[in-house]
C-alpha cells in the first residue's frame, strides 16, 4: 500500500481507499448496545474537536492528556484532533495513583486532560492543585457539573485545522508515552510521527486482515503496542471494535458478538484461555475426555509450516473436527491470527493455539522503539517458536556482549532504525545511559539479553533470554536468567505467577502464586477438601503436586538454574492493588521484582534458613 507519513494520515487513507460505515464501534459505559462511527464521522468529529482545541488557546507543542479505563472512539478522536494541530498527546494509564498523575502532568506540562468514567475525574482533580500548568479537565461522558468534551466541537475553524494538518512534518513530536517502569519514576518517551509510521508501514502488510474485517481492540491504547497497531487497522480499513478484557469470553462476550478476524494480546490472556480449555477437558468423562487429551497431545510436536501426511494428517483432521473447532468457536470462530507482545509467550501456548488453527505470532519491541523491532510473520519460513522473529524492515539488531557476563552468543540487544525514540523528556542523564555510539552509529540499548539463532529458510531469528537488569548472581558467582525458567514453569496451569530468587544465595529458589480456580478444581478431583487458598498452600498433597512440576521441569535447565526450594504464596499479584499497597506487576503485566522481594522477604528468607 501507499505509505503514510504522519499517524493521522491513516484515517484519511481509509477515507480515500475504503471508507467504512462502521469504522469504530464500542459499547458506551452502562449500555449493551453497540454504537458505531463511520470514517467520515471520525474525520469530521476530530476536525471539530481540533477547532475546539484552538478555541482553548492550544498551540503546536502544547500537551494534553488522554485517560480512559477502556478503549473508546472518543479517545481516538481526540488523538487525531491533537495530531492535526501538532499538539502533543500524553496518554496515561488509568490505574496509576494521584501522585503518579501529579508527577507525569508536571513533567510533561500538561494543560488539559480528557478522561473517561468512574474515578478518573476525581483522581486528576485531586492532583490538579499541585499541577500549575493544568487548566481544566473534560470528560468523555456527561457528568453532572463537569465539562463534556462534545462542548468543544466547533466546525467554524475546520479550514484552519486542515491548513494546520498540511504543515505537520513527519519529524515532529506526536506523543510522550510514560513508561510504567519496574523501578523509579516513569520516563516520558518522546516519539515522532516518523517513529510511529515507520512501524506501521513496515508491518501493515503482515496483518492477516482485509478491508472490512472485524478486529477487537482491548489492550490499552495508552500503551504503544495497541496504539501503533490501531493506525495499521485504520489504514487497512479494518472495522475496530473496542472492548475490555473483562467482557471477552462467554456466550455473551465480545468474542462471540464481534467474531473477530484478528486481535493483539498479551500472553497472560492466552494463558487464561488455555487454562479454561484445559480445565474444561478435566470435567469431561469417558471417551470425550480421552479424545480431548488425545487432541491436546497432538499439539506437542507442532511446528510452523510443518506439513502432515498419511496417518498423521488423518489424526489431525479428526482432532480438528471433534476438538479444535470447538476451541476456535470459543474465540468467535473467525480468528485468522493473533499477535502477542509486551511479555514472553510460553512456547506451549503458541503451539496449542496454532495447531488448533488459531495462528499465534510473537513480536518484540519497547515503548522506546515505537514498539516493533522484530516479529514472527505469517508467510512461509517467517516464524520460529521460542523466538520473537526477524527484524522489521529498516531495523538493525546488534548483540553486544561487551558490558556484562553472558553465555556464548548472548549479549545485550542493541537496536538502530527510524522507529527509535528521540529520547526521554527532560532526562539527559537517562538518555546518556541508553544510547551507545559504535563506530559513528548510535544504537539504543534495550536492556534485554538475547542471541540470534538460525531458523526456517536459513534466516536469523532473535531469541530473548532475559532482562539485563534481571540477571541474578548466586553467591558462587554464577549468573542465572530468571525469565526463561519462569516462563517454562508457568506452562503448568496451576501456576498463576512465579518469580525466581537467588541473588547472592547458594542456590536458586522460587516463590509461586497458585492459579486459585485451577487449584480449587484440582483439589476437588484429588480428594483435598477446599477451605481457603492459604490452607491449600500448606496442604502436603498440594505441595507434592507442585513439587512434581519442579521435578519435571528442572532437568530442562543447568544444575545451577534448577529450583531447589519453592514457596506457595496465598495471594494475588496485580497491576493495581485495592488496598493502595505497591503492585507486584506493571500495567503491561511485567514483574516488579524489587516489590516482590520486599513484600515477601520473610518467605524468601525462610527458604535459605
Amino acid at each position: 500500500m501507499q505509505k503514510i507519513t504522519r499517524a493521522f494520515d491513516s484515517i484519511f487513507y481509509q477515507q480515500a481507499h475504503h471508507p467504512l460505515q462502521k469504522s469504530f464501534s464500542y459499547r458506551p459505559p452502562g449500555s449493551n448496545e453497540w454504537v458505531s462511527f463511520s470514517t467520515d464521522q471520525m474525520i469530521a468529529y476530530s476536525q471539530k474537536l481540533a477547532g475546539g482545541l484552538l478555541n482553548l488557546g492550544l498551540q503546536k507543542g502544547d500537551k494534553i492528556a488522554l485517560i480512559s479505563y477502556k478503549n473508546r472512539p472518543e479517545w481516538t478522536m481526540m488523538d487525531l484532533a491533537a495530531q492535526q494541530l501538532g499538539i502533543i498527546t500524553v496518554p496515561v494509564y488509568p490505574t496509576i495513583s494521584s501522585s503518579d498523575y501529579d508527577y507525569i502532568f508536571n513533567d510533561a506540562e500538561v494543560q488539559y486532560a480528557f478522561v473517561g468514567t468512574d474515578d478518573l475525574y476525581d483522581k486528576v482533580a485531586t492532583a490538579k492543585a499541585s499541577i500549575p500548568t493544568l487548566k481544566d479537565i473534560y470528560t468523555f461522558d456527561k457528568q453532572e457539573g463537569r465539562k463534556f468534551y462534545e462542548a468543544l466541537m466547533d466546525d467554524s475553524r475546520v479550514e484552519e485545522v486542515i491548513a494546520s494538518s498540511k504543515n505537520i512534518k513527519p519529524e515532529e513530536v506526536v506523543t510522550f508515552i510514560y513508561t510504567s517502569g519496574t523501578t523509579g519514576n516513569p520516563k516520558g518517551v518522546v516519539l515522532t510521527h516518523g517513529n510511529l509510521v515507520h512501524v506501521v508501514n513496515s508491518t501493515i502488510d503482515l496483518l492477516p486482515t482485509k478491508p472490512g474485517n472485524q478486529v477487537l481492540s482491548f489492550l490499552p491504547m495508552c500503551h504503544i503496542f495497541e496504539r501503533t497497531v490501531s493506525y495499521s487497522y485504520i489504514a487497512k480499513s479494518a472495522q475496530i471494535y473496542f472492548t475490555g478484557t473483562d467482557n471477552l469470553g462467554g456466550p455473551d462476550g465480545d468474542l462471540q458478538a464481534v467474531k473477530p478476524y484478528f486481535f493483539t494480546t498479551v500472553p497472560r490472556l492466552l494463558e487464561k484461555v488455555y487454562e479454561k480449555i484445559y480445565n474444561t477437558g478435566l470435567t469431561l468423562t469417558g471417551i470425550k475426555k480421552s479424545l480431548f487429551f488425545w487432541a491436546l497431545s497432538l499439539t506437542d510436536d507442532y511446528e510452523y509450516d510443518k506439513k502432515y501426511s498419511g496417518l498423521a494428517a488423518i489424526k489431525r483432521s479428526i482432532a480438528d473436527k471433534l476438538i479444535y473447532s470447538k476451541w476456535r468457536a470459543a474465540l468467535g470462530g473467525n480468528v485468522n491470527g493473533i499477535v502477542t507482545g509486551a511479555a514472553p509467550c510460553p512456547v506451549k501456548i503458541m503451539k496449542v493455539f496454532s495447531a488448533a488453527g488459531v495462528p499465534i505470532r510473537e513480536g518484540y519491541g519497547l515503548t522506546e522503539t515505537s514498539p516493533s523491532l522484530t516479529v514472527n510473520t505469517y508467510e512461509p519460513n517467517g516464524a520460529m517458536a521460542g523466538t520473537v522473529g526477524r527484524p522489521i524492515e529498516g531495523v538493525d539488531i546488534l548483540i553486544d556482549p561487551s558490558e556484562g557476563e553472558y553465555r556464548d552468543g548472548e549479549g545485550e540487544i542493541l537496536a538502530f532504525g527510524p522507529n527509535i525514540m528521540q529520547g526521554y523528556y527532560n532526562k539527559p542523564d537517562k538518555n546518556a545511559e541508553v544510547f551507545k555510539n559504535i563506530d559513528g552509529k548510535v544504537w539504543f540499548k534495550t536492556g534485554d539479553v538475547g542471541k540470534m539463532v538460525k531458523g526456517p529458510g536459513g534466516h536469523d531469528f532473535l531469541k530473548i533470554t532475559d532482562r539485563k537488569k534481571e540477571l541474578l548472581k548466586t553467591s558462587g558467582g554464577k549468573y542465572v536468567a530468571p525469565a526463561p525458567i519462569e516462563n517454562k514453569f508457568k506452562e503448568d496451569f496451576l501456576i498463576e505467577h512465579m518469580m525466581v530468587v537467588g541473588e547472592k544465595r547458594k542456590f536458586v529458589s522460587a516463590v509461586m502464586v497458585p492459579s486459585e480456580e485451577a487449584l480449587k478444581d484440582w483439589c476437588k478431583k484429588n480428594g483435598v477438601t477446599w477451605t481457603t487458598l492459604a490452607d491449600a498452600c500448606k496442604n502436603d498433597k498440594v505441595i507434592a503436586r507442585y513439587q512434581k512440576t519442579v521435578d519435571e521441569f528442572n532437568p530442562l535447565f543447568s544444575h545451577i538454574e534448577q529450583i531447589k526450594k519453592f514457596t506457595l504464596l496465598p495471594t494475588t499479584w496485580d497491576a493495581v492493588k485495592a488496598d493502595g499497597s505497591k503492585p507486584e506487576l506493571t500495567p503491561t503485566m511485567k514483574l516488579k521484582r524489587r516489590v516482590v522481594r520486599e513484600k515477601f522477604e520473610q518467605e524468601i528468607g525462610a527458604m535459605y534458613g
